[in-house]
């Protein structure tokens, strides 16, 4: 996984459509010399591993001379944004269902998915973060519905992060040997005891730093990250948990070096940026210390059982329409019934 200096540009992206929970930010400054100037609209949490990335590419030569006008949100906002005019060059998002939708409005290649990584930029797991000394035991997916256990975890309508969670969840109870009308009832409790849903994956791990819930759904790498910067709390990854693949995608009308900075973050030297920050790998032969993992030496062990979307699900197309259909969705109707979303 494994510039002289970062040359990104700070800008303010146009509030297009439903961008309002959209932030627009750069890590480093402009030196005036940049000589293409590529637009990267991402999911919130993928930040420092693609500011990381952006400084590395720089210090290649297909790097040189590149500014970056980024927009950080919730990766459905995002998608959402991008179909209705925000600019982009790179796409990150967090589920392949917001690639789809740029996809079926001719801003992206059918053949996306066509590289090695077959279209996936970044990975993780499904985690929990959990107080310091994990003061209520929460080790797996049963301790969620216990009672008095109260679970951040981010909104569907808005957060690819809440839809791996959400997955995971259900997915716990059909690994055990479980049929759907039983997974469905275990979301069902599982949503008796969230307390909070936030828009963002980010902004759930604001709400949860900030003191609410006990237990915070979320992707390992945010929980890595949030140690690494200095927050005090445990996570815990459950035995059985989702495997999260984060798409990433040029656009047609995108400049060439977007597909070089492509090509970049999925070889080696990218990835290993990307494993600093606390995701895992999606190509072979990299490693890193990581900082902030439970054991840095060894930070992203095997889960016992690791589920996944197209083996244990069926594909998005099929995710999307099961479980979030505007009107039949499981988790549609849940949230509907609670009064939650």
């Amino acid at each position: 996984m494994k510039m002289t200096k970062v040359i990104a540009l700070a800008a303010s992206a146009a509030l297009v459509g439903t961008l309002a929970a959209c932030s627009t930010s750069s890590d480093g400054a402009t030196d005036g010399g940049g000589t293409s100037k590529l637009s990267l609209v991402a999911y919130s949490v993928a930040k420092a591993g693609d500011n990381a990335v952006e400084k590395a590419f720089a210090a290649t030569d297909a790097g040189k001379g590149v500014t970056w006008q980024e927009s950080y949100g919730a990766s459905g906002d995002q998608s959402r944004a991008v179909v209705n005019g925000l600019k982009a060059d790179v796409v990150h998002f967090s589920v392949e269902s917001d690639v789809t939708r740029l996809v079926d409005a001719g801003q992206v290649a059918d053949d996306w998915k066509s590289g090695p990584t077959k279209g996936v930029l970044t990975s993780s797991v499904v985690a929990f973060i959990v107080r310091k000394g994990n003061p209520k035991n929460i080790q797996g997916w049963d301790d969620l519905v216990k009672p008095g256990v109260q679970i951040v975890t981010p909104n569907p309508g808005s957060s690819g992060s809440a839809r791996w969670n959400i997955l995971a969840a259900y997915g716990h109870v059909i690994a055990g040997g479980g049929d759907d009308a039983a997974a469905t009832e275990f979301l069902t409790s599982v949503y008796q005891n969230i307390v909070a849903l936030p828009g963002s994956g980010r902004d759930a791990t604001t709400a949860f730093t900030s003191g609410t819930g006990d237990v915070l759904l979320s992707y390992e790498n945010e929980a890595i990250l949030g140690r690494q910067q200095g927050q005090d709390y445990d996570y815990v990854v459950p035995d059985d948990t989702l495997l999260i693949q984060n798409p990433g995608a040029v656009t047609k009308d995108a400049d060439a070096k977007a597909k070089a900075f492509l090509d970049y973050a999925t070889s080696a030297a990218g990835q290993a940026e990307y494993a600093k920050v606390g995701f895992r790998p999606v190509v072979d032969g990299v490693s890193a210390q990581v900082e902030g993992a439970n054991d840095p030496a060894n930070p992203f062990p095997a889960p016992g059982t690791l589920l996944t979307i197209d083996d244990d699900f069926g594909g998005w197309s099929a995710v999307s329409k099961k479980f979030f259909d505007d009107n039949d969705g499981i988790v549609t109707k849940i949230q509907a019934a609670q009064g939650k979303g």
